[in-house]
């Protein structure tokens, strides 16, 4: 047996290399990773954790995807998209920076890569696709709008209080407009504009990272940051000094109910299992007690919110004591006779019995060196079990994500993109990286492009710019300390507002309503559900499932007529008239099976209803690309009945695998070979000989064609291709042997 050692080290394809490709290799690695550090920064301080995590999730998986992976240019490493999905899934369970958050979202990373791994192992990268464009587009529009105004606190410099209603959250962000931090205001405007001008005009270095350096420089000369922290006592009583105190008891109260809630979900598990009826019990009542804990816990949490908002507005003041102390007073309750140095104070953190106060910005701080420990992830069931669906959701979407941006890559480079196998490296690289301290990654358009545009060869190059992570974490993280946190912000919001497309739902509204209503519901569903967008996904996918079912449940179904041109088309579409009263040729465009059988049946009812003079109704087809045993079941069963009515059921234009079926099951002898017509047009016109006999009785009956556009007969002839010489024209608009270019049958000719 032949082992395909490619397929299980896909890096092997990579050689033999040549020197240009390795020249263009660690170019396009080296200025990836002047593109990278800031990016993984500013994204791991997206998904709620520490700056320097998103150096560590620079490492390991980008090597381990490149290794892995199916697409050469494809950088996998943070993305603002999963990062964003990941604090929101987080956010109910932990403390966004604690070493709780932290753990919960290396597990989380850990889980999306299982899951990625799985599927691609079992081949299975096709259910990618039950995620439709317009609700790809419409999650990416909200979660982009999201992600970027998320970051507008960091701005302005002013709190962003957390709650379970992000709308609620931001427009308390929006109400302290009015207390913007100028000098924070005018870093953020600073670094788009360096961005952009270099981008523009420059383009030999990313504009990135140009304006992360001058940032931080600049922010160090000033001393933007300023920060003091003092023992409580320092705070001047008065007002303001209660409403830090009642801050800081109610979050101490904050923190020994989520480790109560954690304590309780502990119990419930160890009496799961022992599965007995005193146990149930016990759970039931734990479970109550839950609830009523995260009830009090949300309360709290919203008064607190409102206190953080309003210590943000008060003004303090620093004064240096004649005994050397340092004492914090409120601008309006400063004493006669103190002297204070003259700036603005404001509010930082508070915590262990001290205060922080600060009068400038907030930067990145203090990053520590030093390359990730290997360690297990720590594995919390309870937690788990209740981030599956979002873990799964987050599988997809950045598995989406990575698969557009390398068949992007793949169309220029003429290379093949296997989707199984990137699901595979994919997996593997989350897998890999939460034992080095990663949370979530993903494949990143940015850096793919930037690589794909330098002439990457192979993965080589994202290994060279993991390895310039390496060199920045040894040796660089210092000079990052002065950083502003306001540029980082910039970053992230130019890098997802440009993930917002109009278009596609716009084009999708000209293609299928129905579909790009569904687009609009899940962002809107996003946007309400926000944090938890994961949610709002979710419903995309249902909407899409149930409109699907809806359509395969009632086919497109209509009566045909002949037009002006002799054309046979729908009579209510087009304001026709039908060809007699004495048959009718109904269009059917979808499968007969157990979902439609009874929608079926309706369609003959009516039809039959609509004309009670029929004596032949025709199933048109040739858009009927398979039935099921109950469809079967049903053709038979509505044939009988229209027999003992003296009606006859027929069909026309059935395609080949269908006529077969019709043939196994027996179903072309109980309808009547001469019943099966090759082509609507070959139906027509032999109907039309068939009931002419009733011309003499009935007039025109027989005909009922429009008289004004010529006899039944012309129109017929018209109908089945015949032109005023009598010769063969095309045109079957609906299949059978005239969707081919062939000519119908100059007489009846019904299919054996």
């Amino acid at each position: 047996m032949k082992i395909d050692l490619q397929r299980i080290f896909p890096f092997l394809r990579w050689f033999p290399m040549t020197r240009e490709g390795i020249r263009a290799d660690l170019m396009a690695g080296i200025t990836v990773a002047l593109l990278l550090v800031p990016q993984s920064m500013a994204y791991a301080q997206l998904a709620g954790l520490p700056v320097v995590y998103g150096l560590y999730a620079s490492i390991v998986p980008v090597i381990v995807a490149s290794l892995w992976g199916s697409c050469s240019q494809l950088h996998t490493a943070p993305v603002a998209m999963l990062s964003m999905m990941s604090a929101a899934a987080l956010v109910p369970f932990a403390t966004m920076g604690t070493d709780q958050f932290i753990a919960l979202s290396i597990m989380l990373g850990l889980m999306v890569g299982v899951m990625r791994l799985a599927l691609g192992l079992a081949r299975m990268g096709f259910v990618v696709n039950y995620i439709s464009a317009p609700v790809l587009v419409g999650f990416t529009n909200a979660a982009a709008l999201i992600i970027g105004l998320s970051q507008l606190n960091k701005i302005i410099g002013v709190p962003f209080p957390r709650s379970d209603d992000y709308l609620s959250d931001l427009a308390g962000v929006v109400m302290q407009i009015t207390e913007v931090h100028w000098p924070t205001l005018a870093f953020a405007i600073g670094a788009y504009v360096v961005i952009r001008l270099t981008d523009r005009f420059v383009k030999i270095v990313p504009g990135v990272l140009v304006a992360v350096v001058l940032a931080t420089v600049v922010s160090a000369a000033i001393g933007y940051e300023r920060k003091e922290t003092v023992p409580l006592d320092a705070l001047d009583p008065g007002p303001a000094r209660e409403l830090v105190l009642k801050y800081a008891q109610t979050r101490a109260v904050m923190s020994e109910m989520k480790q109560e809630i954690s304590a309780k979900n502990a119990e419930i598990h160890k009496l799961k299992q022992e599965r007995s009826e005193e146990n149930a019990l016990k759970i039931a009542r734990i479970e109550g007690e839950i609830v009523a804990i995260e009830h009090e816990l949300k309360v709290l949490r919203d008064q607190n919110n409102r206190r953080r908002i309003e210590l943000n507005k008060v003004r303090f003041e620093r004064a240096e004591l004649d005994d050397g102390s340092v004492r914090f007073y409120a601008r309006d309750a400063v004493p006669q006779g103190v002297k204070t140095d003259g700036r603005t104070w404001h509010f930082d953190a508070v915590g262990d019995g001290r205060l922080t106060f600060s009068s400038g910005g907030a930067v990145v701080g203090t990053i520590p060196q030093g390359l990730p420990e290997f360690s297990v992830p720590s594995i919390d069931f309870e937690v788990m079990f209740m981030l599956l669906p979002a873990a799964f959701v987050m599988a997809m979407i950045g598995f989406l994500e990575a698969m557009s941006i390398s068949k992007a890559i793949a169309l220029k480079t003429k290379q093949r993109v296997d989707i199984n196998q990137e699901l595979v490296g994919q997996g593997l690289a989350n897998i890999a990286g939460s034992f080095f301290n990663s949370f979530t990654v993903s494949g990143s358009f940015s850096r793919s492009a930037l690589a794909a545009k330098l002439g990457a060869q192979t993965g080589l190059f994202a290994i060279v710019s993991a390895l310039a992570v390496v060199l920045a974490l040894l040796f660089f993280t210092p000079y990052l300390y002065h950083l502003p946190q306001a540029v980082l912000a910039v970053i992230v919001m130019m890098a997802v507002f440009g993930l917002v497309r109009v278009r596609p739902l716009v084009q999708a509204w000209r293609i299928d309503k129905v579909g790009a209503a569904i687009g609009v519901i899940t962002f809107a569903a996003t946007l309400l559900m926000a944090p938890a967008i994961a949610n709002g996904i979710l419903v995309g996918v249902v909407l899409t499932l149930l409109a699907f079912v809806i359509r395969t449940m009632r086919p497109r179904s209509e009566v045909l007529g002949i037009d002006s041109d002799g054309i046979l088309k729908g009579i209510k579409a087009h304001n026709l008239k039908p060809p007699s009263e004495k048959f009718v040729l109904r269009r059917y465009d979808g499968a007969i099976m157990f979902a439609n059988a009874a929608y079926f049946e309706r369609v003959i009812i009516n039809t039959l209803a609509a004309f009670p003079k029929a004596k032949t109704i025709v199933i048109v087809g040739g858009g009927v690309n398979w039935i099921d045993a109950s469809g079967e079941e049903k053709i038979r069963e509505m044939a009988e009945k229209l027999r003992e009515q003296g009606v006859t059921l027929a069909f026309s234009s059935l395609k080949q695998q269908v006529k077969e079926a019709f043939d196994r099951s027996g179903l072309t002898d109980v309808i009547g070979p001469e019943n099966i017509y090759t082509s609507k047009n070959g139906a027509l016109k032999a109907l039309m000989q068939r009931y002419e006999s009733g011309e003499d009785e009935g007039g025109n009956e027989a005909r009922g064609a429009d008289t004004s556009s010529g006899s039944a007969r012309q129109q017929a002839d018209s109908a089945a291709g015949k032109g005023a010489d009598g010769k063969m024209a095309a045109g079957d608009d609906t299949g059978g042997d005239d969707a081919r270019g062939k000519a119908p049958p100059a007489s009846a000719r019904p299919a054996t």
